[in-house]
């Protein structure tokens, strides 16, 4: 049995790039439908995973892929405040 631990991997929505999940900002709808940035990774709900550059954040507005990922209407608002989040 081999000691070394397997990377979790997930794919970026924005560039569809298959990356290391400590590499990646987690997008997390909950339960009552509240989107927002996960830090921890941990939180329960149904998450998407974009890449931490500019490139990938402006793409998820540019092409509103957080509608697609949750397969619902995503308010401009959880944008705005995604790139606040992300640029701090």
């Amino acid at each position: 049995m081999s000691s070394e631990r397997r990377i979790p991997m997930r794919t970026c929505i924005a560039c569809r790039q298959e990356k290391p999940k400590k590499d990646m900002l987690r997008i997390v709808k909950n339960s009552a439908g509240e989107i927002y940035l996960d830090f921890s990774g941990r939180v329960a709900g149904r998450g998407a995973y974009i890449c931490n550059g500019a490139d990938c954040v402006r793409r998820l507005r540019r092409y509103r892929l957080l509608n697609k990922a949750f397969s619902a209407e995503v308010p401009e608002e959880v944008y705005d405040r995604i790139e606040e989040e992300f640029g701090e």
